[in-house]
Order: C-alpha cells, then structure tokens, then sequence
C-alpha cells in the first residue's frame, strides 16, 4: 500500500518539520497525546428513537515505545470512561514499524489481555486488519479469543435489544501481498451481506475505506480505520501520504456519497514511520440518530 519512495517522503516530512517539531512528530505525538473525536450521523437508516454510541478502537500497532502494552491498557481505561453502546475494534494491533526500523516489539501475549478490559452493554467487537495478516494472524486471532473478544471475518451478527441491529464485518483487502505493489483480499462482501435479513438496521465494520466504494445502501455507517488520517498534516500542504488508492478521498472523518456514510478513525499507532503530526492518535465515537428524531 505504501513504496519505499513514499516511506521516504513520510521521513522526509519528519526532518522538515525542523529539529523541535520534528521531535514533538516523533516522541510527543504518537507516544504521548490522546483525543477523543466525536461524529454524529443522522440518518434515516437508524429507524429507533435512542440513538447507538460507538466507541470505535482502531491501528494500535502495540510496538516499544511508542505503544506499549502499559499505553494499551491506559486507552482501554479511556475507552471504556465514553459511555459507549457497543465498542469496535477495527484491526492492526501489531506494529507496522518494529521490523522495519528494529524498534521493541510488542508480543500478542502482552497487548492482549489489557484488551479483555473493555467493557460495553452490547459488548466488544473486532475485526483484522492487513498487518495482522502480513505479521502474525493467527497471534492476534488468539490474543482476542483469549481477549473474549468476538472475531468478524466476513460474518454478520444481529445484535439484540430495544434497538436490534446487525453488525458485520470484512477482511482485509490487501490481505495477500503479490508483489510490486500488487494485493489479494481476503474479503468478501456480498457473502457477509447475503447473512443479513430481514428490515434491522446494519452497521459494517472494514478496516481499509476503500472497500466503501462497494458498499451497498444497506448499511447505516461504514467504520474504518487503516489510513491514520495520513499520520501527517502539514499547514497549508495537508497529508502528504494516504494509504489509499483514492488519495485524500477517504483520508479521514466523515464522508457522505451518495446517501451513505462512512467515518474513517485516525487511529492510535503508528504505521511505516515512527511519525505523527496533526493528527494526533484517537478514540473515535460515532453516534447514530434517527434523522426524524430531535437532537439531544
């Protein structure tokens, strides 16, 4: 998803922010701050009068130092403190950076279990994401099992309630590296689909946004993360680099085409290079809300 000319671009963006801004990019922002972003989705696809708080948890890339299982579990106390409906893990626990530059790793069986301390009414849900495919999948797939956390792969669950809705989940699309920037996926939408019946509102989890492209109108909101916002935001440049095949297009937030939405996460860890910028890391909450319904 990202050539090396790119992860050159992303270093270089790091030395030009000068000796201090490139010393807050590297150490204070990624390993340090915490926000929580809040987007409300008002849609006639939320038939209820209550709406649903999500509390979307997405890219930790647990890796020493800048995410260390001490920090997992200190963004699990948080997430937890957000009043959150249900809460959705969307994929990329492992690092994208630790073998590339050397740096601590951070082993399934250390960030893993601050993760079994999530807690929602409707429960914690999560999915993978490509660099759990491309390190060790069947490491993460056991640290959230050990996590007592359900796995969505390809799978649509219908969540029960005052307010029942389905929940599904895809896998990665560039779960298979091919070689010259070529991926196969290990997604598959219509069958994850083809599990929901019946009028229930839908929500979709998909780590990568570009999968948005193919979602039907069926769903009230598309959740993912994957792109980080880009990690970095310069002024008046913006993000030089959005792992994404449409650019800036599903770099970050809300986006609405066509009657559907999507929120894109910008995630909590780092991917490629050890760098954040204007972007700081994020738990992301997505309430939805019947368009037809007073605002609280």
């Amino acid at each position: 998803m990202i050539t090396r000319r790119q992860f050159i671009k992303v270093l270089a963006g790091g030395v030009a922010l000068g000796t201090g801004l490139g010393g807050y990019a590297f150490a204070v922002e990624p390993g340090f701050r915490l926000v929580v972003t809040e987007w409300t989705i008002a849609t006639p696809k939320w038939p209820y009068d209550r709406p649903l708080r999500i509390v979307v948890v997405s890219d930790i890339h647990a890796v020493e130092p800048w995410m260390p299982a001490s920090r997992v579990r200190a963004i699990v106390a948080e997430a937890n403190q957000l009043g959150g409906d249900i809460i959705l893990l969307l994929g990329d626990y492992v690092s994208g950076i630790g073998e590339r530059l050397r740096m601590g790793r951070v082993r399934a069986s250390e960030w893993g279990p601050p993760l079994a301390d999530l807690a929602a009414p409707l429960g914690v849900h999560a999915i993978v994401g490509n660099h759990d495919w491309w390190s060790d999948l069947d490491a993460v797939k056991g640290a959230l099992s050990s996590a007592g956390i359900p796995l969505y792969q390809n799978r649509a669950v219908r969540v029960e309630g005052a307010a029942p809705f389905w929940l599904a989940g895809t896998d990665s699309i560039v779960a298979h590296p091919l070689g010259r920037g070529r991926f196969r996926g290990a997604d598959d939408l219509p069958g994850t689909l083809r599990q929901i019946t019946g009028d229930a509102p839908a929500i979709l989890m998909a780590h990568e946004p570009d999968l948005f492209v193919d979602v039907p109108d069926r769903f009230a909101v598309t959740l993912s993360g994957h792109t980080h916002g880009g990690q970095v935001r310069l002024p008046f440049i913006g993000r030089p680099v959005v792992p994404s095949a449409f650019g800036q297009r599903f770099a970050y937030g809300h986006i609405r085409e066509g009657g559907r939405d999507l929120v894109v996460s910008g995630g909590l860890g780092c991917s490629i290079a050890p760098i954040r910028f204007g972007v700081p890391p994020e738990i992301t909450v997505v309430t939805l809300r019947n368009a037809s319904a007073p605002a609280a």
